[in-house]
């Protein structure tokens, strides 16, 4: 099946047209317009080294619905500590840089790149692009970023420089999402990690479903402020 090549004008091909690895399309740029509305039609951005800007969607597709949110042993015991003090979007650069400088095992290099580091800047400058902050003694130990759409949530990236800092990060997060009634939190591609937390797949077609009902919901642009404590997803 050919890859589809982006024209100038802001559109997508049909989801369904994508290959077996999720990839639908070559080309474009990164501007807000055509980022978002990529999201909004189950389509995010993936850099690979050495070629042009890559478009995926792929199929099934990772997903975490809030009410689902598993926590393992060893998190609780982390949780209970209080050891991180978690905000929201307070320090969007540090999070995304840390996460484009954190080494990935089986990773040579990193696909946060400056153009995806000045998009997603832009993006968070416009209220869709958020940041999750795990400090400890003031100090920026961990986090994650991603976008949000409707009551959807795209997780992008994530680091901990310390132990638990962003599994502490992430669980709060889905907490706030919850409280917020969130639909999913979208995980884009399998990670044994996410699927500790509870996240599973579902088919691409029922998850652009569940997309387009979501997108009914008025986005919560930001910055956001976080109005729970990380012991409330304990409950």
């Amino acid at each position: 099946m050919p890859v589809y090549q982006l024209p100038d004008e802001i559109a997508f091909p049909d989801p369904s047209a994508a290959e077996p690895d999720g990839l639908l399309a070559v080309g474009g740029d990164l501007s807000p317009e055509r980022v978002l509305t990529a999201y909004a039609t189950g389509i995010f951005p993936w850099p690979h080294q050495g070629w042009p800007l890559l478009w995926f969607s792929p199929d099934p597709r990772m997903v975490l619905f809030p009410s689902e949110l598993k926590l393992q042993r060893s998190l609780r015991q982390a949780i209970r500590k209080e050891r991180y003090e978690i905000t929201l979007d307070t320090d969007f650069a540090g999070v995304i840089e840390g996460c484009r400088e954190t080494p990935r095992p089986g990773q040579d290099g990193t696909w946060i790149t400056d153009d995806i580091i000045a998009a997603y800047t832009h993006l968070h400058e416009l209220g869709f692009a958020h940041s999750v902050e795990a400090r400890l003694d003031g100090r920026l130990v961990g986090g994650l970023y991603g976008m949000s759409l409707g009551a959807a949530f795209f997780g992008e990236s994530m680091f901990a420089a310390e132990p638990d800092a962003s599994k502490v990060a992430f669980s709060t997060l889905v907490t706030q999402l919850r409280a917020w009634e969130f639909d999913f939190v979208d995980a884009q591609v399998h990670t044994p990690h996410l699927e500790r937390f509870g996240a599973r797949m579902i088919p691409r077609e029922d998850y652009l479903q569940r997309l387009q009902n979501t997108l009914e919901t008025p986005t919560r642009r930001g910055p956001w402020q976080l109005e729970v404590f990380p012991v409330d997803a304990l409950d």
